[in-house]
């Protein structure tokens, strides 16, 4: 893991914008504090964006305000979610399960909020429970039921609930 240089080198860097590195022999910083990693909204799209940033801040604003270390994983810099004093780790870095494992061992993070950055963070849930991290909030179990089309629409017939009819199109040919 290395820190942003936001200084040019000019002075000793210290700051909390951290990267990811596989070609690196050691750490700029040391592992000791546990936090809890909030999993941001990446890019933002139509239909997606400054209310997941307000959910990831809001996160990290009750964390920090139990005394707890908030470690952020986001890549997108223009939100407040990745302004460097609102965090106490903060890496820029892909929504992968990949990328977000590898941060989460090195962290020794006590847990994940995945639930309030959206679509990508949601979409590693369930994988993310598999290979043992521990997801704070809703179940990730939960949180697939919900965005797997086929579970959802399952669930709304075994209830009873009325929706209209739709496809799952995989291909161009099928649209």
């Amino acid at each position: 893991v290395k820190q942003v240089d936001t200084v040019a080198a000019e002075t000793p860097a210290n700051c909390n914008y951290l990267y990811t590195t596989y070609d690196a022999s050691e750490d700029d910083l040391e592992f000791n504090d546990h936090g809890t990693m909030v999993l941001g909204s990446g890019t933002y799209r139509i239909g997606s964006s400054v209310e997941f940033d307000w959910c990831s801040v809001s996160a990290i604003r009750t964390l920090r305000k139990l005394g707890k270390k908030a470690v952020m994983v986001n890549y997108n810099p223009e939100t407040v979610s990745t302004d460097y004093d609102e965090c106490d780790r903060l890496y820029f870095e892909e929504l992968s399960l990949e990328r977000v494992l590898d941060i989460y061992e090195k962290e020794g993070c006590e847990q994940a909020i995945v639930s309030v950055g959206g679509q990508l963070p949601n979409n590693i849930a369930l994988p993310l429970h598999r290979n043992g991290v521990k997801v704070a909030g809703t179940s990730p179990e939960m949180i697939d039921s919900a965005e797997d089309r086929k579970k959802f629409s399952s669930k709304c017939d075994e209830y009873g609930i009325s929706q209209p009819l739709w496809r799952e199109l995989t291909s161009p040919q099928d649209a």
